[in-house]
């Protein structure tokens, strides 16, 4: 009997083998281009080789299971066999840092392994089974690289940044909102005012927040109708062309489609979903959306459950791919200033992901492969959450104008009131759009150039005396590994 024979006689001899030897671990493999590559962030169990850990998640996430099983045998297991191919340590972990050691392994998945246009078995294949491995400490996917051919399965957002820019007429600029606070308790009418204040101060945008959908205090119908006379009158009284996003999020997909419906009936331009819905149901409101030549915001309300840490989960960079392939139009993507985790470089990464054509490798804000994205219309970011007025030059400098700039409290808990709120977000970023296309270094001049707009603007002013020494100065806990070093003049 020649080797190869004797070879494969032992691959498929029953009992346990480890999953290097079953094939998982192949260190000459060179990837494809139709191949999908997950890079995976991987804690060890002690005395576990990292190399084995990595053929582990390999295998539980594409063919193996704990034991060999001949009827491998009846397949082309070579194809459907998922590949580690790399194994790095990672950065600062280990011994003498304050982490355990951890290794990104590098694995690639061969495109008949997934079904066209479908993130539910995407994600039921890449993580529905490998993050409750023993073997493993931990497990964290932190990138991915979708091949062209499986992203052009894809309908991408229904709108896209262009297209929204044209449908409302808002050209130069990031676009500004608020969500109504309080969140929960308004009445119907209550909480159509607050739009309305809001709109006709000078936002774009105004927002219900994740929570609020059709509770006792508030049917969903008198919202909506409520909230649509709000924005009707402030686009009369202002000539601006508005929207309030309406939260259509609810039990079943029917319902959802039934708000959907009313939504439009009513002359919404704009529908609301959480990220809790599921990744069936963002593909098929989506779809309605594109059909109903509707704006479609994503709050990605429950991500910080699995996104947050940096052991164990799924990075938000790999949710933002995930959404842009689903196909929403807006999604919060972090602050950076504001009260809710984010490192300035991740978060921009994460926008990266969102808005570029084409992501280029840029370890400094967590994307590691290269990305085309085959011509799919763009996502909007919205930046929320503790961010006012004072902080407008850092929004703009971190951000740049396709942004949603988004101050709840910032806008709802001026002293003067809600209108005037609005007005000292929008002149606050008028202001500072000025400054920056005139040249002014804005990072650095930020602050004068606000405190002289404030001289001449009282809400300004008042916004400003509020909240100036207000600001969320924590330690991220999703920070960049890598770090770019300065050059030498």
């Amino acid at each position: 009997m020649n080797a190869p024979t004797e070879n494969l006689r032992n691959r498929y001899a029953a009992g346990v083998m480890k999953y290097r030897e079953m094939g998982y671990w192949q260190p000459d493999y060179e990837p494809k281009e139709t191949d999908l590559i997950a890079l995976f962030r991987i804690t060890p169990q002690e005395n576990v080789d990292p190399q084995e850990a990595a053929a582990a998640v390999a295998g539980e996430s594409s063919t193996a299971t704990w034991t060999v099983v001949w009827t491998d045998r009846l397949t082309a297991c070579e194809t459907y066999r998922a590949k580690a191919y790399r194994v790095d340590l990672v950065p600062n972990t280990g011994p003498g840092c304050a982490t355990e050691q951890q290794y990104f392994a590098y694995v690639a998945y061969d495109l008949d392994l997934f079904e066209e246009g479908s993130i539910a078995n995407l994600t039921a294949s890449i993580i529905g089974n490998v993050f409750s491995f023993k073997p493993l400490k931990a497990a964290r996917l932190e990138d991915m690289r979708l091949p062209v051919a499986y992203v052009k399965t894809f309908r991408g957002p229904p709108t896209g940044i262009v297209v929204e820019r044209e449908r409302l007429d808002k050209y130069g600029r990031p676009l500004l909102g608020a969500t109504v606070k309080p969140k929960l308790g308004l009445s119907g009418k209550s909480y159509g005012r607050v739009v309305y204040e809001g709109l006709k101060g000078g936002l774009d945008f105004m927002k219900d927040d994740e929570n609020i959908n059709s509770q006792p205090f508030m049917h969903w119908r008198d919202r909506f109708l409520f909230s649509m006379e709000g924005v009707e009158r402030a686009q009369a009284e202002t000539g601006e062309l508005k929207g309030h996003y309406l939260n259509i999020t609810a039990g079943t997909m029917e319902e959802m489609y039934r708000r959907a419906e009313f939504a439009k009936e009513l002359g919404s331009c704009i529908v609301m979903v959480d990220l809790i819905i599921g990744w069936t149901a963002t593909q098929s409101i989506s779809n309605w959306a594109r059909e109903n030549d509707m704006i479609l915001h994503m709050h990605r309300a429950g991500h910080g459950t699995y996104t947050r840490q940096k052991s164990h989960g799924v990075s938000f960079r790999v949710i933002a791919k995930w959404l842009r392939l689903a196909g929403v139009d807006h999604t919060h993507a972090g602050t950076a200033v504001g009260k809710l985790d984010g490192d300035p470089m991740t978060v921009q990464g994460y926008y990266n992901v969102l808005r570029e054509m084409r992501n280029p490798v840029d370890l400094q804000r967590g994307i590691y492969f290269d990305q085309d994205w085959a011509g799919m219309r763009r996502v909007m970011p919205v930046a929320s959450g503790g961010i006012h007025a004072g902080q407008m030059h850092q929004l703009l400098d971190l951000f740049g104008d396709d942004v949603v700039l988004q101050f709840g409290g910032g806008t709802i808990g001026h002293p003067a009131g809600i209108q005037a709120g609005a007005q000292a977000n929008r002149v606050a970023l008028e202001t500072m759009v000025k400054a920056r296309n005139e040249g002014r270094d804005i990072r650095h001049e930020g602050p004068e150039i606000l405190e002289a707009a404030a001289r001449w603007c009282r809400p300004l002013a008042q916004a400003l005396d509020t909240w100036k020494d207000v600001s969320f100065n924590y330690t991220s806990t999703d920070t960049p590994d890598y770090i770019a070093t300065p050059t030498a003049a």
